[in-house]
């Protein structure tokens, strides 16, 4: 064999070699990218996101609380769920008490229908602060306000008409509610005519005081087994609160945002 057609195979090996490398090269190319598309797919379906979207696909002229409190709220939801604390699975209250008095910081939200039923006044106690809620407590007597989540309970009739039994649901945070006579009720000093006056609420003792204009309604709405939470960014509570753990969060979430939105717009609420 002479020194040309050696020369030529050398040539043509090099040439087979350099063909080869290239085709690995954009076969590694189209894995990686197939990779890390089924990485963003699933980044995409993580529960943060699909909570975002169910979160979004509210529908309501009114203001909804700010999705970090959302999330908060349905993770507590969902935990009480999960154990079978709340008896209907619809509803949830939400209370923000990092807004002041004179503004609107309460919602009942269907989770079901994807819509704000109520949005609404609710005043803290006495000793929580004047136009802002800033100290709370579990200890009788102290008529301040508790943080944590409750489930309602049966109603009854009392000094400030009908009014709804709550229980609280965080032991060393709100689980004296009963013995604290905390309830949700009306009050007088629960209204805008109030507010113009003083600038802001009245004060309850402790309880979740709602407008006397609709607190039949609101209670009739979220008795006999609901979830209630009220929120503020306390350090401790948020350090210690168990419901607050996503527990089973990834099964949870997309139970909960596989289910259709059910139509209930001709049962929405005041949002006086």
């Amino acid at each position: 064999m002479n020194h040309s057609v050696i020369y030529i195979c050398f040539v043509m090996v090099a040439f087979m070699t350099r063909i080869f490398i290239a085709l690995l090269f954009v076969a590694s190319g189209v894995a990686f990218a197939q990779e890390k598309s089924l990485e963003d797919e699933s980044a995409d379906f993580s529960p943060d996101r699909q909570l975002l979207l169910y979160y979004q696909s509210f529908a309501s002229d009114e203001s909804m609380p700010d999705f970090g409190l959302f999330k908060l709220a349905v993770t507590g939801y969902l935990n009480l769920k999960d154990s079978d604390r709340i008896t209907q699975d619809d509803i949830v209250t939400i209370i923000d008490f990092r807004k002041p008095s004179n503004q609107k910081r309460l919602w009942i939200v269907d989770l079901k229908s994807r819509n704000v039923l109520y949005h609404t006044l609710v005043a803290h106690g006495k000793n929580t602060g004047n136009l802002y809620a800033e100290s709370f407590s579990n200890v009788p007597n102290s008529n301040t306000s508790s943080l944590g989540f409750y489930t309602t309970a049966q109603t009854y009739v009392g000094k400030h008409g009908l009014s709804l039994r709550l229980d609280g649901q965080e032991k060393g945070f709100n689980d004296k509610a009963r013995e604290r006579a905390i309830v949700l009720h009306g009050a007088d000093y629960v209204s805008k005519d109030f507010v113009k006056i003083h600038g802001r609420l009245g004060r309850s003792f402790g309880c979740p005081s709602v407008p006397m204009a609709v607190h039949k309604e609101v209670i009739n709405t979220i008795k006999d087994g609901t979830a209630l939470f009220i929120f503020y960014p306390d350090k401790n509570y948020l350090s210690k609160s168990k419901l607050l753990q996503p527990t089973n969060l990834v099964a949870q979430v997309q139970k909960l945002t596989s289910e259709p939105a059910a139509n209930a717009a001709a049962n929405l609420g005041s949002s006086r």
